[in-house]
This record gives C-alpha cells, structure tokens and sequence, in this order.
C-alpha cells in the first residue's frame, strides 16, 4: 500500500480551501487539516506529521501567511508552495527571501497544482520531453508547440501569457522595452500598467522567479 502524502491547507476562502482539497485528493494526497489562521497552522504543524503545507499568503489575523512560513521554517523544513491573488513586489521579496518551492497566483487549475505539489515533493515522473530552448535543469521552452516545460511537465499559459514569453525568448539575454511589448500584446486595443504588471506577475511565478528580469523605467529580460 502506497504511502499518501499529507497535506495542510492554510486558507481564509473556505470556498478556495474546498476546491484545492478536492484537486489535492484527486491527485493522491491526504488532506490533514484546512485551517483559516496562522494560529491553527502552527497548531497543526506541531501536533502532526505534515507532508507539503499550500499557504495563502493574505490570511487574516496578526500573522500573515508570509510570516506564518517563516515560523514553520525555525522548527521543520516542510516543503511550503504559496498561494495568492495578487502578487505585489514587496510581497514577493518577502515570499522569495522563505524560499518558497512554488507560487501559485489564483486562479489557477489542477494541472498547475500538480506540478507545483510534484516539484515541491520531488514526486514527479522522470520524462525524456525537453524543449529546444532549455533555461535550466527543470525549465525548457518548445518552440514548435508554444509549452513551457518544467521537468517534463507541461505548465498551463494564458495565450498572453504565451505571447510574451515567446517574444522575451526571441530576444533573449536582451532587453525588451515596455514599448516593444505593449505594441506587440496589445496592438488593437490600449493597455495599462496594471494589465502589464499582472501579466508579468503570472508569468514570473510560473518561472518560479527565474529568468525574468524587469529593468527599471526601460522594460524585462529574460536571461538564460
């Protein structure tokens, strides 16, 4: 009989917490606890055997689930993959500096989850697909089907999310410029600095805060 990882849900939305409970059992995990506070995360911690913890980093109360990681970090070494809907850059200073094993930014679906738990565990299948444009040892891009490929594993993109990508790769090491990328994304119709924040947002956190670059008041570079 296999072993089920265990799992601890730390999330406010019991809606959200429900849906990624149903994803996670569907996936082969034990679902320990969901808990809506930091308070009950520790507790949690302390008094069971915990596998993987999903965090939403907005939780409610004193603590946030930043701060709630880092104290579960003084005690165990826990795998932890940070959930959120937002993704500010003082947010993500702090997420980063917890070295986090994924950041998922909602919504998001089953296939992401699955690669995020698998990587986080170490439980993924060992799959001979890599792209023609390799980034890393887990990271590759095939240029030939538009899929970023983290260890085999293809992770979801927008269409957008796709465009861009495909553009920092074809000036890869290079910059380019804010200019560059609105005219080429949103051609038709004007953009804003919140749609191209959010769009770039996502996309780094499906890199796992690898690779993309922004360069201050010019634009982003993807280095590899």
């Amino acid at each position: 009989m296999s072993y089920a990882r265990s799992l601890l849900i730390v999330e406010d939305e019991s809606i959200v917490a429900l849906e990624i409970s149903v994803y996670a059992k569907e996936l082969g995990y034990s679902v320990t606890a969901m808990v809506s506070s930091a308070k009950k995360a520790l507790e949690e911690i302390n008094s069971k055997l915990i596998d993987l913890v999903l965090m939403d980093v907005s939780i409610k109360g004193d603590v946030d689930g930043i701060s709630c990681a880092e104290e579960i970090k003084k005690f165990q070494d826990i795998p932890i993959i940070y959930i959120s809907a937002f993704s500010d850059d003082e947010t993500l200073h702090r997420a980063i500096e917890i070295n986090p094993s994924a950041y998922l930014i909602k919504p998001f679906n089953k296939k992401e989850l699955k690669v995020a738990m698998s990587i986080a565990t170490n439980s993924f299948s060992v799959s001979s697909k890599v792209g023609d444009i390799v980034f890393d040892r887990e990271f590759s891009f095939d240029t030939q089907n538009s899929e970023l490929l983290m260890r085999g594993e293809i992770v979801h993109l927008t269409k957008k999310e796709k465009l861009f990508l495909s553009l920092l790769l074809e000036s890869k090491n290079n910059i380019v410029t804010f200019y560059e990328m609105e005219n080429y994304l949103w051609e038709d119709k004007e953009s804003n600095e919140n749609t191209r924040r959010a769009l770039v947002s996502r996309l780094r956190a499906k890199l796992n805060y690898k690779f993309l670059e922004t360069i201050h008041s010019i634009g982003y570079r993807i280095s590899i």
